[in-house]
């Protein structure tokens, strides 16, 4: 049997928003390896393996699923949203980089899936209808003065911007710090939205003018977008339509 590993994207939540062929791979597949809450939204079966792991271990976890791999075996490496946003696509080709030469010649491939980001930005209109960015708001992997750079270049370009892992318990003041600098450097009352847990049963949406946000308005679950100076708010009966046009004036 000819050894494979795919890394395949969960989408944020909603099963129907998980793509056919990554529910394909699923059904071909061996063996799962993952992060523990991601790894449980695969339905066990006869001849297939689970293997969730804690977070922190994406190098541990792509050396297993490589080495399983070389053995014959078809695995799925699963990630939420997009495995190449923030997720596990990079861990294995870091892996691979740093691995034995016979890693390189596995039959390796990475199914996309619709990210938190995107799914938040269809809930509340088109926020990110022009130029954006994604920043990971966690300092485990990269200095804090790192992010702080990229924000304040990012309003300086006038970018819609979308933050993934914005407060945990164990940093909470992350998000402190980010807000801070948004409203020094922004200077205007441009709309923020705080998406969390979207397409799940707990799915919340809120959008706030950046002066009124607050830290305790996220968790780990939250994805926040912050618009570009140019985002408008449609009011109306329910959650406005946020959006941002698709040009800018000279």
């Amino acid at each position: 049997m000819s050894g494979s590993v795919t890394i395949a994207g969960l989408g944020p939540g909603a099963e129907a928003l998980v793509t056919p062929e990554v529910s394909a791979a699923l059904a071909e597949a061996t063996d799962v390896v993952g992060y523990i809450p991601y790894v449980a939204r695969v339905a066990a079966r006869p001849g297939l393996t689970l293997h969730p792991s804690d977070n922190r271990v994406e190098l541990d976890r792509s050396r297993h699923a490589l080495e399983m791999a070389s053995e014959g075996r078809r695995v799925v490496v699963v990630s939420s949203g997009d495995p190449g946003v923030f997720a596990m696509a990079s861990a294995v080709f870091e892996a691979v980089e740093a691995g034995p030469d016979a890693w390189r010649d596995l039959d390796i491939r990475v199914l996309p899936g619709i990210t938190a980001m995107l799914a938040a930005a269809a809930r509340a209109g088109a926020p990110l209808g022009h130029d954006f960015c994604a920043i990971n708001l966690s300092d485990n992997l990269k200095p804090w003065a790192l992010i702080e750079k990229r924000l304040r270049l990012a309003v300086e370009a006038d970018f819609a911007m979308a933050f993934y892992n914005p407060r945990s318990k164990s940093r909470p003041e992350g998000f402190v710090r980010t807000l801070d600098i948004l409203k020094d450097a922004c200077g205007d009352a441009r709309p923020v939205i705080f998406a969390r847990a979207v397409s799940t049963p707990d799915e919340a949406l809120r959008v706030v003018p950046l002066p009124d946000c607050r830290p305790e308005m996220a968790d780990m679950r939250t994805v926040v977008i912050v618009g570009s100076a140019t985002t408008r708010v449609i009011a109306r009966d329910g959650a406005p339509f946020v959006y941002t046009p698709r040009s800018v004036a000279p």
